[in-house]
């Protein structure tokens, strides 16, 4: 099985990271930035609309 992976971007400070769709919470969930710890919804943090399409695929 292939594992998937969507690109993140933080808003607030710019990190960028990568994380498996499973590891995330539904996408009208608040989600906090593992460096700045600034909290959004998700959707915020997704860095292309491909990523979060494939965060849809797992909710």
């Amino acid at each position: 099985m292939v594992e998937a992976f969507v690109r993140l971007l933080c808003p607030e400070c710019g990190k960028e990271w990568e994380s498996t769709p499973t590891d995330l919470p539904e996408t009208r969930q608040n989600f906090s930035c593992p460096n700045c710890h600034a909290t959004r919804r998700l959707t915020e943090f997704m860095r292309t609309e491909r990523d979060l399409e494939i965060v849809r695929q797992f909710e």
